[in-house]
């Protein structure tokens, strides 16, 4: 017989090498070095601002004022919370009440109609 010949799967030969547009290029050096110093200079002016608020105000006093507030809006909503939670359980009682007692009144007239006789085999 003859020889059986395998075919391989075979890329382009273009497609093998990495493309140009995937690749990520260096930014210039210089650039690299502006943006350097740009970023340590408005991380030194933030650290400056930073330390001239104790003296611009106080910082204890706000920060205790901010933690009370937000105490008292999670007490506010947890409150809240409760009392939605009681008018949904009161909605669900008197719902049930009221299926009680249309299914109470529907047995109890079912109780006092005459049944149909049945038929007696013969």
């Amino acid at each position: 017989m003859t020889s059986h010949r395998r075919r391989s799967l075979q890329l382009p030969p273009s497609a093998r090498r990495q493309r140009q547009v995937f690749r990520r290029r260096q930014p210039p050096r210089w650039r690299q070095f502006g943006m350097g110093l740009l970023l340590m200079l408005l991380g030194g002016i933030l650290l400056f601002g930073l330390m001239q608020l104790p003296e611009r105000l106080d910082t204890v006093l706000l920060l205790s004022t901010s933690l009370a507030q937000l105490i008292s809006g999670l007490r506010s909503l947890v409150l809240g919370l409760l009392q939605l939670f009681g008018v949904v359980l009161l909605v669900a009682v008197a719902l049930l009440s009221l299926l009680l007692l249309v299914g109470g009144a529907v047995r109890l007239v079912r109780s006092l109609m005459p049944r149909p006789r049945q038929q007696r085999p013969s």
